[in-house]
């Protein structure tokens, strides 16, 4: 695995380390309506509190564009913040200038201070030199945490880190080792599940897993469009026929990688997409032409279990079925379910990302039961496809 400071390589007392976070928390009513990436980021800020640092908070929230918009004001969120932190939390009105530096003037060690959203700047999202070291003149030392926001190369997550010397914060940590056990250097055999409703959105994703995983779990709308490229008919079911010669390709490249593409034997379909609509279990090649599937069928789910029963490691992203509606989350809450029970026995490794995902396991209630959940996002997703973090790589020893 590539090398970073941690935490550990800092000597912060008495010093001002600033502390990239990712506060772009969901809001209602001017309330945070999920305080998980607060309460993520707790660790770290807790951590150099105790080692007496003087700790200055930066994040975007929402897309002002560059210039000061009311509603994108972190202020409710410093609010937020002390809560989830169980500690005061200062604000300051911008987050370079001289609104940052007479807030920062004023601290003391062990004290924590939140600037304004540096996306009120245009040079946030350009990652302007210049913005970077104005950012980087309130501090001493650089710490990422937001690991959320590492997919994108902008002043507080990547220029940032050339200017001051830089370290990785715990959350983020804790996500690259689970990222580097998932598909950098894991135990083999290696399952991978991919789901929801499209192929055209993870086409990336899924060529780069087939050519590092064992097997290959297909699920959701998608499955449909590989089902239909094979000749199959899949009645009304969600399906991108006009991708049918990525799928076909998307399976070669598996063929040629001895990856093994494991897609439904059987589904449940229904007329139409409803809570409570009748339902029935057909063969995948028995789809009624006025039906869509809607979720797998029990030999699916079986063989799913079968796959990860043979798995030492597991990365998922997206659901099975349309979990959002009962009785079509079978598939997804037997497959979590069944996951956490073989990580709860010390079998698996089990790596999960993704909004959708996220949501399906905790519709399951076994989100705590994984190796690691990633409420990353695109971050996640990128890491997945193969891609360069530029907030990653520039923080690499």
């Amino acid at each position: 695995m590539t090398t970073f400071r941690t935490l550990d390589d800092i000597d912060a007392k008495g010093r001002k380390v600033l502390v990239r976070v990712d506060l772009n928390v969901p809001v209602k009513d001017g309330k945070v309506t999920d305080a998980t990436r607060i309460e993520r980021a707790g660790t770290t800020i807790a951590e150099l509190c105790d080692k007496g640092a003087k700790v200055i908070l930066l994040s975007h929230f929402g897309r002002p564009k560059g210039q000061p918009v009311e509603e994108f004001s972190l202020r409710p969120i410093a609010w937020a913040a002390e809560t989830a932190l169980d500690r005061h939390v200062r604000f300051a009105g911008d987050c370079v200038g001289e609104a940052a530096e007479s807030a920062i003037a004023k601290m003391k060690e062990g004290d924590v201070l939140l600037l304004e959203n540096t996306r009120f700047h245009a040079g946030e999202e350009a990652n302007d030199p210049d913005f970077a070291r104005a950012l980087a003149a309130n501090g001493d030392f650089y710490v990422n945490d937001a690991f959320s926001a590492a997919h994108r190369a902008h002043a507080s997550t990547e220029g940032i880190a050339h200017v001051l010397p830089a370290y990785v914060g715990r959350a983020m940590q804790a996500e690259l080792d689970a990222l580097d056990k998932g598909l950098g250097n894991p135990t083999r055999p290696v399952v991978a599940i991919v789901g929801g409703a499209k192929v055209s959105t993870k086409i990336d994703l899924l060529m780069n897993l087939v050519r590092r995983v064992d097997a290959l779990v297909i699920g959701g709308g998608m499955a449909n469009t590989f089902l239909a490229a094979r000749g199959t008919d899949v009645g009304k079911s969600l399906c991108e026929h006009d991708l049918a010669d990525t799928a076909k390709q998307i399976m070669i490249e598996a063929a040629t990688a001895g990856c093994a593409i494991v897609l439904p034997v059987d589904a449940v379909v229904a007329a139409e997409f409803k809570a409570g609509a009748a339902n029935e279990v057909v063969a995948i090649d028995a789809v009624p032409a006025d039906r869509m599937i809607l979720d797998l069928g029990p030999k699916s789910i079986e063989a799913v279990g079968q796959w990860i029963d043979r798995a030492k490691t597991l990365v998922w992203n997206g659901p099975l079925g349309a979990f959002e509606i009962a009785p079509f989350d079978k598939a997804t809450v037997a497959a979590a379910k069944h996951a956490a029970h073989c990580t709860r026995d010390g079998r698996l490794t089990s790596i999960a990302g993704g909004g959708d995902t996220v949501a399906a396991l905790n519709h399951a209630g076994v989100a705590a039961d994984f190796t690691y959940v990633s409420t990353a996002g695109g971050a996640f997703l990128e890491w997945m496809e193969g891609k360069e973090l530029p907030g990653v790589k520039a923080l690499e020893r």
